[in-house]
């Protein structure tokens, strides 16, 4: 092959699935009814919340070797979690601020322990992930429906549903910009002209996510999680605790599942057992067309990032061509493969540096 042409190729294969995205973009754009607009990019970072969470604390243990199944149910039982003990403390009296501060940090201390016991089951008594995670797949499912009592947890603090469909910034050209705050009393016609800048939702998962991509990419530990996936007996003769940090991945996919629990009762402004239990397949997919090998050693962050987004923009755009569900089924399950090909058969073509 000329070495030239090889070169080429080598970068277009690295950035596949940032080519495959800004095609989507442009078909859809081309194709359907007002797709390439701010309101369909928000669209995108909102309704890729829950997934891209998932995926984000799904990248840590794909990384190491491991796979976490549980995160699909782990949204619903936190979600219950937390909306339970939103509506238990307004009945009580308190306001509405501490209900809701309450409910989501329950859910995210609450969240942290069935990760631990992941990482127990894994690292000291050497339980596959997949039956480990598995496990608890059903123990939070089971725990969930015992909470609400098979009954979806509504009448939540009025406060909850502005602060889940809330925006950062509001802008009225030429006549006011506001933080946090929506303007009132506009009139009909200001109000059709004002532009919401970036979803709460999306902000509070980007500077999640940002945080852990830099843990990753950046820290000792993020080398550590690579140096484990690489070769778990040449991580422990290195000096790094096996164990220990298996544990913490474990404990941080499952902390993003309980921030992806808080994020669909700020949402959907209710508590759901089965929430979540349709995005697991979807968030291993994210993990795996952004780059991550799931032999372990490889993947980062921002790759998975932009394989929610290809996700997410699939979806929606279809759905703006008014086509059915299943086609995208037909599509995510065949860029899986073609990532799985990938990294089967050139993975030193994919994944080494320039």
């Amino acid at each position: 092959m000329n070495p030239r042409f090889r070169s080429v190729f080598i970068r277009v294969m690295r950035r596949w699935v940032l080519i495959f995205l800004g095609f989507e973009v442009l078909a859809f754009s081309l194709l359907g009814t007002n797709f390439f607009s701010l309101d369909t990019l928000q669209n995108i970072l909102v309704s890729s919340t829950i997934v891209l969470l998932l995926a984000v604390g799904e990248t840590f243990v794909i990384i190491t070797g491991g796979i976490d199944l549980s995160v699909g149910f782990m949204v619903g039982f936190t979600g219950v979690v937390c909306a339970k003990i939103m509506v238990t403390l307004q009945a009580a009296g308190t306001t509405q601020a501490m209900a809701i501060a309450a409910g989501i940090a329950a859910a995210l201390l609450v969240g942290l322990l069935p990760g631990f016991i992941n990482g127990f089951l894994v690292a000291h008594l050497k339980v596959p992930p997949f039956i480990a995670t598995f496990g608890m797949y059903g123990i939070a499912y089971g725990c969930a429906e015992i909470i609400c009592n098979n009954v979806p947890i509504h009448d939540l603090p009025s406060a909850v549903g502005p602060i889940g469909h809330g925006f950062l910034f509001f802008w009225l050209p030429g006549k006011m910009f506001r933080v946090f705050v929506e303007p009132t009393g506009l009139s009909s016609v200001d109000f059709q002209h004002l532009i919401t800048i970036i979803p709460n939702l999306s902000a509070l998962a980007l500077v999640f996510v940002l945080v852990f991509g830099f843990i990753l990419a950046k820290t000792r530990f993020g080398r550590h999680t690579y140096a484990i996936g690489g070769n778990i007996d040449a991580a422990e003769r290195a000096g790094i605790d096996v164990k220990r940090h298996l544990v913490k991945v474990y404990m941080i996919s499952s902390f993003f599942a309980s921030l992806a629990g808080v994020c669909y009762v700020l949402r959907y402004i209710t508590g759901r057992a089965p929430a979540g239990s349709a995005q697991v397949l979807d968030a291993v997919v994210a993990v795996v067309i952004g780059g991550a090998s799931l032999y372990g050693g490889k993947g980062s962050v921002s790759g998975t990032f932009v394989g929610a987004m290809v996700l997410t923009t699939l979806v929606l755009g279809l759905a703006n061509l008014a086509l059915p569900t299943y086609y995208a089924y037909i599509a995510v399950g065949c860029i899986l493969i073609f990532a799985v090909l990938i990294d089967q058969f050139s993975p030193e073509l994919v994944h080494k540096e320039d």
